[in-house]
C-alpha cells in the first residue's frame, strides 16, 4: 500500500506538493484542495493509515506532528489570530486520503461545529 500511497509518494519526493517543512520523519505541504486560506497537511514520512493504527511507539511522532503544525501555523502568520487543526479518521471521520495526515487551517474566523 506504501508504495502507491498519495502521501507516501510525496513524503518520497515522487510525488508534486508545495513542501512547507521536511525531517527524516514528517513532511508539511500546502493541501492540493483547500478549505481555508492556509491549509497545510503534516503527515509522517512512515506510512500509518490512520490515527487508529498509531501505536504506543508513535507516540513521540504524534507529538511531534503537533509541534511541526505549531511551526507551520506560526510561519504562515497564524500564531496571533489562531488556527484549527484537525485529524479526520475513517470514512464516517472525512479521511479521504488513507494516510495519517494533521490539517492546519487558517486565514479565517472557523465555525462551531464544524461538521
Amino acid at each position: 500500500m506504501a508504495t502507491r500511497c498519495t502521501f507516501c509518494r510525496i513524503a518520497r519526493g515522487e510525488a508534486e506538493a508545495r513542501i512547507i517543512y521536511q525531517d527524516d520523519a514528517i513532511t508539511a505541504f500546502e493541501d492540493a484542495a483547500p478549505q481555508a486560506p492556509t491549509h497545510i497537511l503534516v503527515i509522517p514520512n512512515r506510512h500509518i493509515g490512520n490515527l487508529n493504527e498509531a501505536g504506543g511507539d508513535d507516540r513521540d511522532l504524534l507529538g511531534a506532528m503537533l509541534l511541526v503544525a505549531r511551526q507551520v501555523a506560526a510561519q504562515a502568520g497564524l500564531s496571533n489570530a489562531g488556527y484549527r487543526l484537525v485529524i479526520n479518521t475513517g470514512a464516517d471521520g472525512g479521511q479521504s486520503v488513507p494516510h495519517l495526515h494533521l490539517h492546519v487551517l487558517g486565514g479565517r474566523r472557523m465555525r462551531w461545529p464544524p461538521g
